[in-house]
């Protein structure tokens, strides 16, 4: 079964990260969550530690299905920076592979050239680090392999465009009834 990664730097914002880790495994996806840092503990935004699944260097990411980035500040920032992060991006970004970015981290994927040429979303204020996009603010924009979200509000539709993606629309409207969204 391919695997959703998502990516946890210190400072990220909690609910952008782990609502959507929420839905997607309530949605049965294989979802890893991976520290880029030194420890397998991350602080978030808010100050809310996290014990991720694994750290960055510990996996080859050969079965990503999702490659996904909460922002958050200065999480956002810490992403941009790793970069094993950025090469894997790069080298993931013209297969089957969805990257996803939501909030202020869409400028990782801005800054790596990835969303010239496409429609995307951001927090307001954001939009001049989306290098090459066309500012949808949309809640949640999909265009081919790159899914971007405007910010914690938009954690939960995010997920579920992500489950309605790889498991179908179906599943998408069962998990929202069930979770009363």
């Amino acid at each position: 079964m391919k695997t959703m990664y998502v990516f946890l730097a210190e400072g990220f914002e909690e609910i952008e990260a782990l609502a959507p880790v929420d839905v997607m495994r309530r949605a049965c996806l294989n979802v890893t969550t991976i520290s880029i840092s030194d420890s397998k503990l991350v602080k978030g935004a808010h100050g809310i530690p996290v014990i991720a699944d694994a750290q960055f260097s510990e996996l080859d990411f050969s079965d990503a299905a999702l490659l996904f980035l909460p922002g958050g500040l200065p999480g956002a920032t810490n992403l941009d920076a790793h970069e094993g992060l950025r090469s894997l991006l790069l080298n993931k970004s013209h297969g089957d592979v969805i990257l996803s970015a939501i909030c202020a981290a869409p400028l990782v994927l801005g800054n790596l050239g990835l969303l010239e040429g496409k429609q995307a979303t951001c927090y307001p204020g954001f939009e001049n680090t989306m290098r090459g996009a066309t500012y949808t603010a949309q809640q949640v924009t999909v265009d081919g392999n790159i899914l971007t979200a405007c910010g914690p509000a938009a954690a939960w539709a995010l997920g579920f465009t992500i489950v309605e993606h790889f498991c179908g629309a179906l599943k998408a409207k069962e998990l929202k009834k069930s979770m009363q969204f």
